[in-house]
């Protein structure tokens, strides 16, 4: 048994879909997921680059951006959730998907980076190279089994992220009657605000772990081949969250030079 920290790449799913398709199309494997990653990460740079430069033509008026940054930031919820539930439609939503969370996180980025130019300019290009320098040492502790998924591993880790969950829920509650901490709104230099930052960070980092061994395993399994778009949209899943957590670090830091 192997269980994941990332509720889109549950065993359950997997298991079920190995009698689907099966023989019609082939099995899943690593080096497929992994493409099929590529091609979505590039469809969120195409969303996230129409929305930037959308922001900068208009001289830089949030109210130009802000229905892009709603239609993706709720469209691509909406998908993520029935993807989930149709792992076999992954290969033709996750795309749209992609591309939907490209509008949300190019006009959340643009707007951080405006509003960040003086005191920490270039705050969204580090927040991008962190992501993906995290997510790289994290592929390698992976593959060089420096740091291994054992069950106690995943049962802490499980536990922390829906921790984090039920967090971040209670917070939009509190939002939703006008009594949002805080120490939880974006560039708040609290010394609190930063140790929740990078123990969110650090969580969202380590369920990468994770991720890769879905991934493998569900490879080994023999999982058909439709699951590399939902391994893909998995693993998607989970930078986006890293990159949303360590923009608002980053922010935090910025506030306090």
């Amino acid at each position: 048994m192997f269980k994941s920290g990332n509720p889109t790449l549950s065993e359950k799913i997997f298991n079920r879909s190995i009698q689907q398709e099966q023989e019609l199309n082939g099995t899943m494997t690593v080096r497929g997921a992994i493409n099929k990653f590529g091609f979505l990460l590039l469809m969120v740079v195409a969303g996230a680059a129409y929305t930037w430069n959308l922001f900068e033509r208009k001289f830089e008026d949030p109210s130009v951006i802000m229905p892009y940054m709603w239609t993706g930031l709720i469209g691509g919820f909406i998908l993520g959730l029935v993807i989930s539930f149709k792992p076999n439609w992954s290969g033709f939503l996750a795309p749209a998907y992609g591309i939907l969370q490209g509008l949300f996180l190019g006009a959340l980025s643009v707007v951080i980076n405006a509003a960040f130019r003086e005191t920490y300019p270039g705050i969204v290009m580090q927040a991008v190279g962190l992501t993906f320098s995290v997510a790289f040492v994290m592929f390698l502790l992976y593959n060089f089994r420096i740091i291994r998924p054992t069950q106690k591993f995943k049962a802490v880790l499980i536990s922390a992220t829906m921790g984090i969950a039920l967090f971040y829920l209670v917070i939009l509650v509190m939002g939703a009657f006008g009594a949002y901490p805080e120490f939880m709104r974006l560039g708040n230099n609290s010394m609190l605000g930063i140790g929740i930052s990078l123990f969110i960070v650090a969580i969202a980092a380590l369920n990468l772990i994770l991720d890769f061994e879905r991934i493998e395993q569900g490879a080994e399994m023999g999982a058909p081949k439709f699951m590399e778009w939902y391994g893909a949209f998995g693993l998607m899943v989970t930078i986006i969250w890293l990159y949303i957590e360590i923009l608002r670090l980053l922010s935090r830091f910025a506030s306090r030079d």
